[in-house]
């Protein structure tokens, strides 16, 4: 192998390698002490790295020499990096290293004079994550003998033999967020993620990919952080496995305003696998490796939407088809020797990328063009004498910083930058760096220890907003265009008014009293309700759901559009719609006064909550209000009776038709009670709600928040949220009977076995009772638990937050792609054996989905009636609703009349086979996950924008965690979490009592102690704690001030100033020495982080008042 030349770019000059003596030589000199320490372990360390990888690899054979390393050297890998791994409640001793300190301990590329390259801790090559100076890129000066520094991927035919064998898994790929060495992959039906750690491991695998790996040994397995099994301590700390996406408990600004989402209020936001058999020895440990390597029960579709997908270079069209009997056997046999090792997490390492992430082509982040104008400016003067300047100059490489912490920097060739910054780093201009820009990863290949990248999008400074926002719909892969011109010309003609067929064919429901309650400021309004009283105490509940698959027709250019989108992606103050404003605010809107399509349930509810019958089918309405939640609240607190004379104020909304406001009052009582009693019942049943606070921005009229707020649902929430799940479950039990292989329904798994279970412990060990035994025996421990902590609410507010934790994504599938052999069809948190989404068609595509197979359903049963299949009852025709009603006659619907009426009836409307609606129910889920991140990802910069306009806010916190390096703490001003680091910083004392679990912080003069570390690893105390000097402390102007109310309500007291500053408080800080346990609650300095330096976070600081 030949030596490495190390240079600032591409083009090899004597200029450059002058640069790289002169700071060989000035490392040198600050290395001298410690020379004779390292020439032994370098000498190792040369010869250890000459690492002969072969240009394939398989897995069969069991040759070790086809490996690219040894079994021990993997182990050595695998032990590389200790960061604290995706467990729901380690233990409280946090003593774990951060991702750069990892790299620096374990991955530093030590350069010797001569410019080769070596690695200081193990055999495998490494990469340079952190550059210190001029950026330094190796290569070759032999390139007939490159350097290889991942081993090269399998071959498609050798995944799917392994695969078939059951010696591979397929899973998908995640990243530690606060450590990138970290992965891990989730395998359906085994209760713990896979490891997979360090570059090598990793093989180039990126976050979202789905991956092939390979299990090693249970001998080489890793403890697993955070088994209490013999702990006497244990505390909630975050998750560092994977940042947390959109937690969705009990709300969804869907509609940007709090409009209730009732089927994504159980979408709980941890992807963990569900759980695995138990009580299963497999005692042939030595041969696991041969066993071991296993293929989750389902394999995954390429593709999605009849073809519709967007392009990627990655995309990968290799048919991985396996024996899914062999997939089973082999995950059966992985979950035995999982239960028999509890103490260990699996590890193992990737050996090929089935399908490539969207994410790889929606890269953003920062250029680093600094060294290479230095670079350049040494090389002008040469170059000047050059006919081809701009050629010359247009060399080389800049770096690409990722603003995700899960991916790793990246080059770019200078020349294949846009010509906007070309033009700018030619003329000189340093503040390219301080602009977001948007990438696609390109290459990266075996002797490649970073990716090459090119530059797409110029988003604009990393400080603006607006840029931000563009960015964070680049990177979700979310199109911001307008509706194509020939997705428009499926609309309708303006005017538009109900045909006449449409009068004929459907009920006609213009009489009844309908309303809609929404947020205040909603315009897609695609849910109405009514109520009747019958005799006996009966009621008749109605819903009624804008009909936007009358306008959406299957196969047209709106209808692809509708599903290449698939969701409506809200931006706090605007939304991207799914269909175009004049459907989903005007034609499709169940807006007052205006006839409208509908798509109608009835059902008939007795006093105790019982479903006695229900009707089905399409209708024209006529809503005649729109209620606000307010307006609605209002009504329920009894600020008006039935009886008696009723006076409105001028904020409530105008009354349309014959209807007076004592039928909206009693109408919405009526409801009221009812929802309760639904409630009630489904609670019994054995639901799940897992309620966190919320924070709302107040903006100004320029559209900048000046202050935030946390909201709460109120019982008119509820009210709605009951119909629409009864609403939902009723049309998954329908459109399952009439079309068992073709139903596009909502599933929620199980949680994670092992965290609920972590969970619980740390809840006895502290006292709190309890049993996770069922989602309703969870829900019911919740609850008395909220009650015992009503004195503190905030810790029972973190509770909540971790018990979500082990929650699985609910996700959208094909119910003739999907096995309901073990009730893996049912919703966990609902408790419903069966669900669906039927409710917003207006801003989600699988309800119209859902709208379709209604509409063949009830045409179906339509077209069964008129064959004559008659029943008298009383002497009189009636219809027996064999395929809508409550009552399911299995024997009439699996008839041959009633199967060639539903199929008739499918192909009419065109409902999507088996095959088709598994592809559009994954794509579903990959635009709802992304359109989720987005609606986290905007929260998080408006929260940065406040803090950044405020620039400090104090807040109190309570800690979570504590080790000897890093505490988690809750804040509680935002209800969001942080670390703060505090080993190794200039001026601070750090003692760590094993014990009793105990922090003690201490201030000293000397600004170093003994410590080993070198001194450049050293930070000031001011990145670790707000120094405040009690001289000069003053009341502090606060952003909140809550005023506690009777009721349990906050709201904002004072005079809003020019500053967005709501009032004063005072915020005490703590003094040194700070004695810290678990669950303390500490005062913290929040500040904003990067914007045009770096990507947006939040600063978290301790506040300390010191006469040091």
């Amino acid at each position: 192998m030949g030596c490495l030349i190390v240079e600032s770019t591409q083009s090899q000059t004597r200029t450059e390698e002058t640069i790289t003596e002169n700071c060989l030589k000035d490392k040198k000199k600050n290395r001298r002490s410690r020379r004779s320490k390292r020439n032994s372990s370098l000498s190792a360390s040369s010869s250890a790295s000459q690492i002969q990888i072969h240009s394939e690899l398989s897995p069969s054979g069991g040759d070790s020499s086809m490996n690219c390393m040894g079994s021990d050297e993997h182990h050595q890998l695998s032990q590389m990096s200790n960061v604290a791994e995706s467990n729901l409640l380690p233990t409280m001793d946090v003593n774990v290293q951060t991702a750069d300190e990892n790299f620096q301990n374990q991955q530093a590329i030590l350069l010797d004079i001569n410019g080769e390259l070596f690695s200081n801790s193990r055999p495998e090559p490494a990469v340079i994550e952190e550059p210190m100076g001029p950026v330094l890129l190796a290569r070759p000066n032999d390139l007939q003998d490159r350097r290889k520094y991942f081993p090269p991927h399998w071959s498609t035919e050798a995944v799917t033999e392994a695969l078939e064998k059951g010696d591979a898994f397929k899973s998908l790929f995640r990243v530690n967020a606060h450590n990138r060495l970290e992965a891990y992959c989730k395998i359906d039906g085994v209760q713990t993620d896979v490891l997979i750690n360090g570059l090598v491991a990793q093989n180039r695998a990126v976050e979202g990919d789905t991956v092939a790996i390979v299990i090693d040994p249970p001998s080489l397995w890793t403890k697993m952080k955070g088994f209490i099994e013999n702990v006497n301590h244990s505390a909630l700390v975050d998750d560092c496995s994977c940042q947390p996406e959109a937690v969705e408990y009990a709300r969804d600004s869907s509609k940007g305003k709090s409009k209730l989402d009732p089927e994504d209020d159980y979408d709980f936001s941890r992807n963990s696998s569900v759980s695995a058999e138990k009580g299963i020895y497999y005692e042939d440990v030595s041969s696991f490796g041969a066993i071991a390597h296993l293929e989750p029960t389902k394999v995954s579709e390429n593709g999605y939407i009849n073809g519709y997908h967007p392009s990627t270079s990655y995309s990968s069209s290799a048919d991985y088809s396996v024996n899914v009997n062999d997939v089973v056997n082999a995950v059966e046999k992985l979950c035995a020797v999982v239960s028999s090792f509890p103490s260990k997490r699996p590890t193992g390492r990737v050996v090929a990328v089935i399908e490539s992430s969207l994410r790889r082509d929606t890269v953003v982040g920062f250029l680093s063009v600094k060294q290479w104008s230095y670079s350049r400016e040494s090389n002008k003067k040469e170059s000047r004498k050059n006919k081809h300047q701009l050629t010359a100059l247009h060399r080389g490489h800049v770096l690409l910083t990722p603003t995700d912490p899960k991916f790793t920097k990246m080059t770019v060739p200078v020349k294949n930058l846009p010509e906007c910054i070309k033009k700018r780093l030619d003329a000189g201009d340093a503040t390219v760096e301080m602009d977001l820009v948007g990438a696609r990863m390109v290459n990266w290949g075996e002797e490649s220890y970073i990716p090459e990248a090119h530059v797409m999008h110029i988003f604009g400074r990393g400080s603006e907003v607006e840029a931000q926002i563009a960015a964070i719909l680049f990177e979700n892969a979310i199109d911001p265009s307008e509706f194509s011109s020939e997705a428009l010309s499926c609309l309708p003609h303006i005017p538009w008014k109900v045909p006449v067929e449409e009068l004929q064919n459907r009920r006609d429901l213009r009489n009844l009293c309908v309303f809609t309650i929404d947020p205040v400021t909603a315009t897609d309004l695609d849910d109405a309700l009514s109520v009747e009283r019958l005799s006996n105490g009966v009621s008749r509940v109605g819903v009624h759901i804008a009909d936007a698959s009358y306008f959406v027709l299957p196969d047209t250019a709106l209808d692809i559009d509708a599903q290449i989108r698939s969701t409506s992606v809200y931006l706090l103050q605007s939304k991207l719609p799914m269909l175009p404003p004049l459907l989903s605010e005007n034609l499709c809107s169940l807006s007052p006064g205006v006839d409208r399509l509908a798509f109608s349930i009835f059902w008939d509810i007795n006093s105790a909550g019982e479903v006695l019958d229900r009707w089905i089918g399409r209708t024209i309405i006529n809503s005649c209000c729109k209620l606000s939640y307010e307006h609605a609240q209002e009504i329920i607190d009894g600020a008006f009776g039935i009886h008696g004379s009723i006076s409105l104020g001028n904020h409530w909304p105008q009354l349309h038709g014959q209807f007076e406001w004592f039928d909206i009052i009693r109408s919405v009582k009526s409801l009221h009670e009812i929802s309760k009693v639904l409630k009630e019942n489904r609670f019994t049943r054995g639901a799940l709600s897992l309620e966190s606070p919320k924070v709302d921005f107040v903006f100004d009229e320029d559209g900048v928040p000046y202050d935030s707020v946390f909201s709460e649902r109120k019982e008119s929430n509820f009210l709605v949220e009951e119909f629409m799940l009864l609403a939902n479950r009723t049309a998954a039990e329908v459109i399952t009977r009439a079309y068992p292989t073709s139903a596009l329904l909502r599933r929620h798994p199980e949680p994670n076995v092992r965290k609920l279970k972590d969970f619980e412990t740390f809840c006895n060990k502290h006292g709190i009772k309890l049993d996770i035994s069922s989602s309703g025996h969870l829900h019911h421990s919740l609850e008395r638990i909220k009650r015992e902590l009503e004195y503190d609410s905030v810790l029972f507010d973190i509770l909540m937050s971790y018990a979500a934790r082990p929650m699985q994504l609910a996700a959208y599938f094909c119910s003739g792609d999907f096995n309901d052999a073990d009730g893996d069809w049912g919703h966990y948190a609902l408790a419903v054996p069966l669900y669906t989404h039927f409710t917003s068609p207006l801003r989600r595509y699988p309800d119209i989905i859902v709208h379709r197979t209604l509409a063949a359903t009830a045409e179906a049963e339509e077209m069964y009636w008129k064959q004559g299949m008659l029943q008298k009852l009383n002497g009189e025709e009636a219809v027996i609703r064999c395929f809508t009603g409550i009552s399911f006659d299995k024997d009439a619907i699996e008839s041959p009349e009633a199967q060639a009426a539903l199929s008739a009836a499918a192909a009419k409307h065109r409902c999507p086979g088996t095959e088709i609606l598994a592809d559009v129910a994954a794509h579903c889920n990959k635009r709802k996950l992304a359109s989720r991140r987005v609606k986290d990802a905007t929260h998080k910069l408006y929260t940065w924008n406040l803090l950044k306009k405020k620039e400090i806010l104090f807040s109190e916190a309570r800690v979570l965690g504590l080790g000897p390096k890093f505490m988690s703490i809750y804040i509680l001003k935002l209800a969001i979490e942080r670390r703060i680091y505090y080993d190794e910083v200039e001026g601070l004392k750090v003692e760590w009592l094993e014990n009793t679990s105990t922090l003690v912080l201490s201030q000293f003069i000397n600004k170093r102690s003994n410590r080993r570390s070198s001194p450049g690893k050293f930070r000031p105390l001011d990145e670790v704690a707000l120094i405040a000097d009690p001289c000069d402390l003053k009341p502090e102007m606060d952003l909140f001030e809550w005023d506690d109310k009777e009721d349990g309500e906050s709201q904002i007291d004072g005079e809003i100033l020019k500053s967005g500053i709501s009032e004063i408080i005072n915020i005490e800080p703590a003094v040194f020495p700070l004695t810290v346990r678990l669950l303390s609650t500490i005062p913290v300095a929040l500040h904003a982080v990067g914007g045009d330096d770096g990507p947006l976070d939040i600063g978290t600081r301790l506040y300390i008042s010191s006469y040091l």
